[in-house]
């Protein structure tokens, strides 16, 4: 059996059983990534609704064309999920993913948690998968101040 070691691919020349090995064309980078996850609302954690969408994920399309978010998920480490519902990015354009209670917009979406998601002590990580359940990116931090720059 031929398997792929170092990046390169082990292509049969001939029936003798003489490979060469062939480079392997690098996974394309996804053009929706996460820019920005303010971990660390400011003031007191009470968990006033005002204090919750203080804290949030900016997700960003990168890439020329629109794209579709619908069934793509956020998530941290302690497997808080937010599923988006019928949603198209726009190319160049961001959407603010807030932990708390709201009306949905084309640059902001609502979680409708009643607590904090994200750990700004002891560290986290979001994560961002596609409707098919790969993962397309993720930002991870130690302990913060108020946000991370992914």
């Amino acid at each position: 059996m031929l398997r792929p070691v170092l990046g390169f691919a082990a292509v049969p020349l001939t029936s003798l059983g003489l490979v060469a090995a062939v480079p392997m064309p690098a996974q394309a980078a996804s053009t929706i990534v996460i820019t920005r996850v303010y971990v660390n609302s400011p003031g007191s954690d009470r968990g006033a609704n005002e204090s919750l969408n203080a804290e949030y994920v900016r997700i960003k399309n990168t890439g020329t064309t629109n794209r579709s978010l619908k069934g793509w998920t956020l998530r941290d480490e302690s497997r808080h999920v937010y599923t988006f519902g019928s949603f198209t990015l726009s190319p160049g354009k961001t959407v603010t993913v807030r932990t708390g209670k709201g009306t949905n917009t084309s640059a902001t979406r609502y979680w409708n948690k009643s607590w904090y998601v994200w750990n700004n002590s002891g560290g986290d990580s979001a994560t961002l998968k596609n409707a098919g359940g790969t993962r397309v990116d993720t930002c991870s931090w130690k302990t913060v101040a108020s946000y991370v720059n992914c």
